[in-house]
């Protein structure tokens, strides 16, 4: 900071000049106002993907699930139950036993070539595989939801759900989240 003097009209006046401190030149050079600028770039374009993946995706979301439950003969809220507590809606998500997709799919049930993180294919695979449990279980929803969790052969081979804390958690949430949505659309 330093002093300088004006005159105006006779009278003295004491001006204080303000300059920055010799380690603040950096932030304001041209490089690093480009570099502010490209990060701002990067971020709003994230925030722009981010923004067209939660609402393009989750709006287009209930439509499929709806024509994939009409097409295997399963109730909407059941397929919305089992995406809510598989994936959270998250068509990318792939779980440590290698589940891919909003359904949780293994990659058996996918023919060659089909993209298990297509919303519309991963609905349509993992709708068909449920509807497949609820049928060899004579539309026993809690023996389906645990058939589709641990396996059919888990399922038969205990005769009832399976004793795994990790599936009798999943039936009962997916038990409370549809039963949750039929409330909500009476």
């Amino acid at each position: 900071m330093s002093q300088q003097f004006l005159r105006v009209r006779g009278i003295r006046w004491a001006v204080r000049i303000y300059r920055l401190p010799r380690w603040a030149w950096q932030w304001t050079s041209p490089r690093m106002a480009r570099i502010f600028a490209g990060y701002l770039l990067l971020w709003l374009f994230a925030m722009a993907i981010a923004y067209s993946l939660t609402h393009g995706i989750g709006t287009q979301l209930a439509v499929d699930e709806q024509q994939a439950a009409r097409r295997y003969g399963v109730q909407p809220a059941l397929v919305m139950a089992v995406v809510h507590a598989e994936s959270g809606g998250n068509p990318y998500a792939v779980s440590n036993k290698g589940a891919l997709g909003l359904m949780q799919a293994t990659a058996d049930k996918f023919r060659p070539g089909q993209d298990p993180f297509s919303p519309v294919t991963n609905l349509d695979v993992g709708t068909r595989y449920l509807a497949a449990m609820l049928k060899e279980f004579h539309g026993d929803l809690r023996l389906a939801l645990a058939a589709y969790n641990a396996g059919p052969g888990a399922v038969h081979r205990y005769g009832g759900i399976p004793p795994y804390p990790e599936t009798q958690a999943y039936v009962r949430e997916v038990l409370r989240f549809y039963r949750k949505l039929l409330r909500q659309g009476d």
